[in-house]
């Protein structure tokens, strides 16, 4: 088994590296149609790993892959309004935000494996972590309905202050660049704002996969397969983002339908014990939750777009 995690990883970072040493090498605006042609690829490529699981480990594993890269992507697209205020925010430039959001996935990938490994190792040796972890689902989803949206303030970032405390930051970006010399002052070594978004998008990776790493693991304990659908999602996030940035607020009532989709998972989880909820159909409950909410996005749109 330690063979297809070395696999798996290694691919991981080759794709990620192909796209930006050789498809984003130059720093660009990264435009619709090129972002949806991306997105497309990472689906179809979740497809294919899907069709390969299902020839290995059967039909069972199979759909508690799919219905995890469901779940996670879902979960993903909140991910995708606080990129958008961050950059609004530290007010980077177009091109230099697909170079943040790839060394973000990649730190990201790193996380997630932490955190699916601890979590799947306290629901085997302590069961009622289990609850636990539908109980904070169950309120994450109230707490997404009472506040709309997640509000985050970039300013008010611990480990930003931290960083501003440790080295000084230029108030303009470089090119791309996260640090930059300045050989005639003292000290020499500066912070560009880019690695303060980073920091800043890492930490708030952190907050959410509080929410969508037990959403994963109340469909399967399977450490691969949920970190397998985990890591298919992030990678398909960066290209989404450009895919869609001009759309959000298009989709008024989507953080609803992901509410109603954390409180469903949590309930599941909770009632696991009494009561076996088919994966099946809980794949059947989040589509059919996320294409209510995008209709009724579609059907009432905001009075005010702007």
């Amino acid at each position: 088994m330690l063979y297809f995690w070395i696999l798996f990883n290694l691919f991981a970072i080759g794709m990620l590296a192909l796209d930006l040493r050789v498809f984003h090498r130059p720093g660009h605006v990264v435009r619709f149609r090129e972002a949806l042609g991306w997105s497309a690829m990472w689906i179809a490529l979740a497809v294919v790993f899907a069709a390969m699981v299902y020839f290995w480990q059967g039909h069972q594993t199979a759909l508690e892959f799919v219905t995890g890269y469901v779940v996670e992507l879902s979960l993903s697209v909140d991910n995708l309004f606080v990129f958008l205020v961050i950059f609004r925010y530290f007010s980077v430039p177009d091109e230099q935000q697909h170079r943040v959001l790839f060394w973000g996935i990649l730190g990201a990938l790193v996380m997630r494996g932490i955190f699916i490994g601890a979590g799947v190792g306290l629901i085997h040796r302590f069961h009622w972590v289990l609850y636990v972890f539908g109980v904070l689902l169950i309120y994450s989803g109230i707490r997404v309905c009472v506040m709309g949206e997640h509000q985050i303030d970039p300013s008010k970032n611990p480990l930003v202050n931290v960083l501003r405390r440790m080295i000084p930051v230029t108030d303009q970006y470089h090119e791309g660049r996260f640090f930059i010399r300045f050989p005639q002052k003292a000290p020499s070594l500066y912070a560009t704002p880019l690695l303060v978004v980073l920091l800043v998008i890492e930490t708030t990776d952190v907050l959410f996969a509080v929410d969508s790493i037990p959403a994963v693991l109340a469909i399967t304990l399977n450490a691969f397969i949920v970190y397998t659908s985990n890591v298919f999602a992030i990678l398909g996030l960066r290209s989404m983002y450009f895919a869609v940035a001009g759309l959000m607020k298009i989709f008024r009532f989507l953080h609803y339908g992901l509410a109603v989709v954390l409180m469903l998972i949590g309930l599941k989880m909770l009632i696991a014990d009494y009561f076996r909820i088919p994966t099946l159909a809980t794949l059947g409950m989040v589509a059919g939750v996320l294409l209510i909410s995008v209709l009724a996005s579609v059907a009432y749109p905001a009075k005010n777009p702007d």
